[in-house]
């Protein structure tokens, strides 16, 4: 403990976490509240008390420290969702977690909100926070949005002048201003999501902890909020950023951390540490298989086993860097021969814009009938063509006479594309966020005269005129 100690003594430091465990035993109930609504429930039933608890939520100064009361390590009737996990994170910091489903992602933002209690291991934060982990965080359903924001705020220890003064550009971020005075239990989930992004941004808590209920809102709004997070880090806010989406992670996270099954596995820079995310071969979205044949997606001619999105490798991502080559990988069983087959891509991005289709040209099999038997056809996107975010795939196998469609497969696999900030993409030494639906690396040339040389040029053609 003396190490935390130390290590929060320093004025420069945010959250400080030393071998912070989380143990959740199968088939028993836990005595503590583990969802935000729940803690909302209590926070309820009595005030006095629960003001006293949640103002310590977001700002207290005491150590959290359990002991591990004799944990059974190999017992096959507990879970581990983090296991001695440690880290330090500076005021001003703007950190990226990552990880696979079941992680421990999400269960570190509760226990640094104090939403969940640890199992062990220490845990401190100076500053006030506010967290955003579930749709509709901190609102009591019966009360309206108008009302909901000014509960928040006060939790958050705000004066009703502090609040005042962000309201106006609280309802304008969030686009559901015609509902202010409506109760937040006829908001739609995407409605929850922005009042709860818009209060949690703007009512300037010190330490903002965000989970990845940003994927409920739509895309132009997922953008909105990214751009606010950028805006709160360089104000000199600490962020904590959960997210599978690497492109946000690289963009404006300058540091990032893997947790893998409760462990931290990686702490660096983040375009570091999103490529070894990613060569670990952890993605799981970018392929979609069916392995039972009658229940494939085809008819009496042909059936699709699998869908893959793969680089130059061989390896199956779910997210590629922008500068390198993607594979979308068809794989599918012939059952009746002499048919002529077409297999067909369209390619969508996160806003539904069909970013490009591709249909077949195999020359081998160009209007060639094809004989019974299993094919694996691969189509190769470029390096430098699409722009970074994420993209989904639909598949479809067609016939051109006659023209019917054999399969049709809307959801596909999805993947990211990603861009660095090395400098050799098509986005050079700029940061910001790029516009289109592509990113081709064109070739750029530039004509330079100097005054001089043109000076130069006008008195020799003058010298040289009639």
């Amino acid at each position: 403990m003396q190490g935390l100690m130390n290590t929060m003594n320093n004025q420069d430091t945010a959250i400080g976490v030393k071998n912070l465990s989380k143990v959740y035993r199968i088939g028993l109930k836990e005595d503590i509240q583990d969802s935000l609504a729940k803690v909302f429930i209590e926070f309820l039933k009595g005030p006095y008390k629960n003001y006293i608890k949640y103002r310590s939520l977001y700002k207290f100064d005491e150590i959290k420290s359990l002991p591990n009361n004799n944990i059974d390590v190999n017992s096959a009737g507990i879970i581990w969702a983090l296991r001695d996990v440690s880290f330090k994170i500076r005021k001003g910091e703007v950190i990226g977690v990552i990880g696979r489903n079941g992680a421990g992602k999400s269960t570190l933002l509760k226990i640094l909100s104090r939403i969940t209690e640890p199992t062990g291991g220490e845990a401190k934060i100076r500053g006030r926070v506010s967290s955003l982990l579930e749709v509709g965080t901190g609102f009591h359903p019966e009360l309206t949005g108008k009302e909901n924001i000014y509960l928040n705020g006060t939790i958050l220890g705000m004066r009703k002048s502090e609040i005042d003064h962000k309201f106006d550009e609280i309802i304008e971020f969030s686009g559901v201003e015609k509902f202010m005075n409506t109760p937040v239990k006829r908001y739609s989930s995407g409605m929850r999501v922005r009042l709860a992004f818009a209060v949690s941004a703007h009512l300037e808590p010190e330490i903002l902890l965000i989970d990845e209920v940003l994927a409920v809102g739509d895309a132009q709004f997922q953008k909105k909020c990214l751009n606010k997070m950028k805006d709160v880090g360089q104000e000199g806010r600490t962020v904590l950023f959960v997210s599978h989406n690497m492109p946000a992670i690289t963009r404006l996270c300058p540091r990032a951390i893997i947790l893998d099954q409760g462990k931290l596995i990686a702490d660096g820079p983040s375009t570091e540490v999103v490529r070894r995310y990613l060569d670990s071969g952890t993605g799981t979205t970018a392929s979609r298989e069916w392995p039972d044949l009658e229940n494939a997606p085809g008819d009496n001619v042909v059936r699709l086993r699998a869908i893959r999105a793969r680089a130059k490798d061989g390896q199956v991502l779910d997210a590629f860097d922008i500068r390198h080559s993607i594979g979308l990988q068809m794989e599918f069983d012939v059952l009746e021969s002499g048919h002529i087959l077409l297999p067909y891509y369209k390619i969508f991005n996160d806003e539904g814009v069909t970013v490009f289709a591709a249909i077949d040209l195999d020359p081998e099999w160009r209007g060639r009938p094809r004989p019974a038997g299993r094919y694996v056809t691969t189509a190769w996107i470029p390096g430098n063509i699409l722009t970074e975010g994420a993209l989904y795939v639909s598949a479809a196998m067609r016939a051109p006479e006659p023209r019917i469609k054999h399969f049709n497969v809307h959801e596909g696999p999805t993947f990211q594309v990603f861009d660095r900030t090395d400098g050799d993409s098509a986005r050079g030494d700029f940061s910001g966020y790029m516009r289109g639906v592509i990113r081709p690396l064109l070739k750029w040339e530039t004509i330079f005269n100097s005054p001089t040389n043109r000076a130069a040029v006008k008195n020799r053609s003058e010298e040289t005129s009639p």
